[in-house]
């Protein structure tokens, strides 16, 4: 049997294909070395990349920011920028993954384990996984909105890292499963929100402009972010960058969030109370169309057509 996938042939798999620095080796068998500083201290960054017709979402920005966290933390990038976009390709079409995710993560490498970061580092650790996506539940979900919960915001102060210690958030998106929701929003000292566990925050104010809180080292700059205030800013719909209060997003028209996973995703009740007449408003399902108008378009473009 021969399949086709994003107009390669490719063998139908065994099952699940990770790339450890350097191979395509089987998922259930993949592994690191039990001294690996991202296992030992999440001395690790990663990225997530959305697949969705096969195209890959705002491959660049992620890159970028990739770049940058690695650069945040003084480590180097594992391989070359070019040859990291085959890899994400590859991994993808390995795992015949159509609508869905590539995960990677950077670590600095397997070293005896000591606290601090050693003066001649290892060379670095890269892993990617692929896998599929539900996109009917996604599509559900953007229907319907989704429910989130706040909490107080108890993760570290480089938020603008994406860095792999996530345990704060964890347990804070477990904290809003279990309370039935869909997310958590993180409320910091002064009583407003950063971000979601794993997602940005936005509202839509009394006079329609859209808002989410500036960057900083308390947030992390969400690519999706970055580009929905584009497609927003070329569509003309203004913008607000600045903090509010989970109070101001209670009373406001309409709330949502994004990330790569999720898109643009409507919020239609904040710790039980609903948001506008609690359905998904106009300006988060206008933003939905031109995010991905945007992000098609850019992926487009990237594969030179």
């Amino acid at each position: 049997m021969r399949l086709m996938t994003h107009g390669w042939p490719t063998r139908a798999p065994s099952g699940r294909v990770a790339y450890v620095n350097g191979r395509y080796v089987a998922h259930a068998e993949a592994s690191v070395h039990v001294e690996d500083r991202g296992l030992q201290f999440a001395d690790a960054i990663y990225e997530v990349w959305s697949i969705a017709g096969g195209d890959i979402f705002d491959e660049e920005e992620h890159l970028d920011r990739l770049e940058r966290s690695l650069h945040e933390l003084d480590m180097a990038m594992p391989i070359a920028r070019k040859s990291l976009k085959f890899v994400l390709r590859e991994i993808a079409r390995r795992n015949r993954v159509e609508n869905g995710l590539v995960y990677l993560q950077v670590t600095r490498g397997t070293l005896r384990r000591d606290h601090p970061i050693p003066s001649h580092p290892p060379k670095p650790t890269l892993i990617l996984t692929s896998r599929s996506l539900d996109v009917h539940a996604i599509d559900h979900r953007r229907n319907a909105g989704v429910r989130v919960v706040t909490l107080p915001d108890q993760r570290w102060a480089r938020c603008d890292i994406k860095s792999t210690g996530l345990i704060a958030n964890v347990l804070a998106k477990t904290a809003a499963r279990t309370a039935g929701a869909y997310e958590a929003w993180l409320v910091d000292r002064d009583g407003f929100v950063t971000e979601g566990s794993s997602t940005t925050a936005w509202i839509v104010d009394g006079e329609g402009c859209l808002v989410t809180r500036d960057l900083s080292n308390a947030i992390l700059p969400g690519v999706t972010r970055r580009v929905a205030l584009e497609a927003a800013a070329d569509a003309q719909i203004p913008i607000i960058e600045r903090r509010f209060t989970p109070e101001e997003a209670a009373g406001a028209r309409e709330a949502f969030l994004s990330s790569a996973s999720a898109g643009i995703m409507p919020i239609v009740a904040i710790d039980e109370n609903p948001v506008g007449d609690g359905k998904p408003g106009p300006v988060t399902r206008r933003l939905q169309e031109l995010y991905l108008a945007a992000a098609a378009k850019k992926a487009g473009a990237e594969k030179g057509l």
